[in-house]
């Protein structure tokens, strides 16, 4: 038995988020063509929602294990375009125009978001079944000392396959994946590990 040293590179800052629309009963198949991209990310916090369970036999724990239910995004951001967010509450958007409230039915999105390392390496997440869950959306008078004003969104990532996987993820640490970028990680969700694989450049023949 060996032992490897590691020494992960820490974190530096998140980047812009992606929002891909999806049908309100999602499908892997039915995501719009558009991905729209928002460089207005504050901070970004993902949570697990989970559920241990223990079972006993013969006076002992026979097994254990614990079920990720869903996970909460919860972002802070500088700015958030209106449009977008009338879209994930399922408001009517009409050139500019908003119908808000009444009983709606919010549509499924991708969420990514990629976080960027000192070192130049990128965790490149795909949420690929989310609904908005709750925002906030408070705006205070100006002042002589100035204070961002910005808007929180809570969004939450369920299972999308039959595993109940809630995200799909690119390490660009790892040397077969040093070459995805982060324009072809956003171009479109992902669902699968071979759909990430396949944004491998092709390795050279020397």
């Amino acid at each position: 038995m060996s032992i490897t040293e590691k020494k992960p590179s820490t974190k530096y800052t998140v980047g812009a988020q992606y929002i891909c629309f999806n049908a309100a009963d999602w499908s892997a198949s039915s995501f719009e063509t558009d991905v729209v991209k928002l460089p207005t990310v504050v901070d970004v916090e993902v949570s697990d929602n989970s559920d241990s369970y223990e079972s006993y036999a013969s006076g002992s724990v026979y097994e254990s294990d614990t079920i990720i239910m869903y996970k909460d995004i919860k972002v802070t951001n500088l700015v958030f375009p209106e449009e977008v967010l009338a879209k994930m509450k399922g408001d009517t958007v009409d050139e500019g125009v908003i119908l808000a409230g009444g009983v709606k039915t919010r549509p499924h999105f991708a969420y990514g978001v990629p976080i960027i390392k000192k070192d130049g390496t990128r965790d490149l997440r795909w949420y690929p079944k989310c609904k908005l869950v709750e925002n906030s959306d408070k705006t205070v008078t100006s002042t002589a000392t100035h204070s961002d004003q910005t808007d929180t969104l809570t969004i939450r990532a369920y299972g999308f396959d039959a595993d109940m996987n809630q995200e799909v993820s690119v390490l660009t640490d790892v040397e077969d994946n040093a070459g995805i970028t982060e324009a072809a990680f956003f171009a479109a969700p992902l669902t699968t590990v071979a759909g990430a694989k396949a944004l491998r450049p092709p390795k050279g023949n020397g």
